[in-house]
């Protein structure tokens, strides 16, 4: 993996890159879509290709669970298991299984957990996690580390912060393909001082990327902000940054003015499922009565295929009727808002008007008081941008 990073907005801390992996070139900042167990819900490759994406996530913690990653290895590894030819990157399963298994046992040795499936015991050390992640085959993977449910007493974050350091030495140690870049990843829970001794330690392990875990987790936005605030400028410069399971556009947003450069997050295809379509000024609920016999697209000025074909009132029949090629559509379109989004932030951050876009983006979701408009966490985000760019 290279990285070739330019930052050109003398206003922002934001910057644009090159992330170039043996699968694909990326343009960052960019969006991942999630593909937990391979395949984004609904969607083929080919339609990730035509929406602009070249790099997706698949979740080592699922496919070691189904269909095994001694298996996916035997079909040539995810490219060639899922026909994905861009690059992928791999989670290591650390905050599923804190978060999905039924029992969680955690030493400095490992974990074990019951399967949220079936409930059958497994064990995962970091090595386990480097052998599952290099079995699957992924262009980034990332080191096994301890994500601690938020709130938690000062020496539970503490204890996570050292025994993720402890694993992350174990992961670097543990590497035997030299193909796969491995990304380190820093915790610290709520705590600032935790946060900056983690990203400082994590930073002179020298792994080829960085990424902030243990956010987006339930906190309020303005405690997320701050973490990045105090987290971003302790990585190393020219390494990618990653802010794990972020987000909502606003997230995005306010990630990119503080310098990070990827994310991911299941809030475009989950959403779609569930008929909350975005645009430019908030969000359509396409379930709502409202559009019944709404002639409309989603939304007019959206370039997507579902906009230029598809009305509001056919979109709102299909999510009734529970068909699933409503569910498919919406998150074709919200992919795509996604991936428009992160398409402007690069520009506006060539042109050195990245503070002038930020304002703008909150402006047209305010003005638009026919659609849902600003939920409270998005009002939030924009009442606590503080520093981050120049206005």
């Amino acid at each position: 993996m290279r990285y070739q990073i330019d930052q050109p907005d003398p206003y922002c801390k934001g910057r644009i890159g090159l992330l170039t992996t043996d699968h694909a070139v990326i343009d960052t900042p960019t969006f991942m879509p999630v593909g937990s167990l391979g395949p984004v819900k609904g969607l083929e490759s080919e339609d990730l290709q035509k929406l602009g994406f070249r790099l997706i996530l698949n979740n080592a913690y699922h496919l070691f669970l189904r269909p095994g990653h001694k298996r996916v290895a035997e079909m040539g590894g995810l490219h060639a298991f899922t026909g994905w030819s861009g690059a992928i990157l791999t989670d290591s399963g650390g905050f599923q299984i804190f978060s999905l298994a039924k029992l969680c046992a955690i030493t400095d040795d490992g974990v074990t957990f019951q399967s949220h499936i079936d409930g059958s015991t497994h064990v995962i050390t970091p090595e386990k996690a480097i052998e599952i992640e290099e079995s699957l085959g992924a262009d980034i993977i990332m080191v096994l580390d301890q994500c601690v449910a938020l709130p938690a007493d000062r020496q539970v974050i503490q204890d996570g912060v050292r025994r993720t350091k402890l694993w992350a030495e174990r992961c670097q140690a543990a590497r035997r393909r030299t193909d796969q870049a491995l990304f380190g990843i820093v915790q610290g829970g709520l705590d600032a001082d935790l946060r900056v001794a983690s990203a400082r330690e994590l930073g002179a392990l020298g792994f080829e990327g960085y990424a902030i875990g243990g956010l987006s987790v339930g906190e309020g936005k303005a405690d997320m902000h701050a973490m990045l605030d105090v987290t971003v400028p302790e990585l190393p410069e020219n390494k990618p940054r990653y802010l794990m399971g972020v987000g909502h556009p606003e997230d995005l947003v306010e990630g990119v003015a503080r310098g990070v450069d990827l994310f991911d997050c299941v809030v475009p295809s989950r959403h779609g499922r569930t008929g909350s379509l975005f645009t430019a000024g908030g969000r359509v609920v396409i379930k709502q009565a409202q559009y019944a016999d709404d002639e409309r697209p989603i939304d007019p000025d959206c370039g997507c295929p579902v906009c230029s074909r598809y009305s509001r009132a056919y979109l709102h029949h299909l999510f009734l009727v529970k068909e699933m090629l409503g569910a498919r559509l919406n998150t074709i379109h919200n992919l795509w808002y996604f991936s428009d989004l992160m398409r402007r932030m690069r520009e506006a951050l060539a042109e050195k008007r990245f503070a002038a876009f930020r304002d703008e983006f909150y402006r047209n979701r305010d003005r638009q008081v026919e659609l849902s408009g600003p939920t409270n966490d998005e009002r939030e985000a924009q009442a606590d941008f503080h520093g981050s760019c120049h206005t």
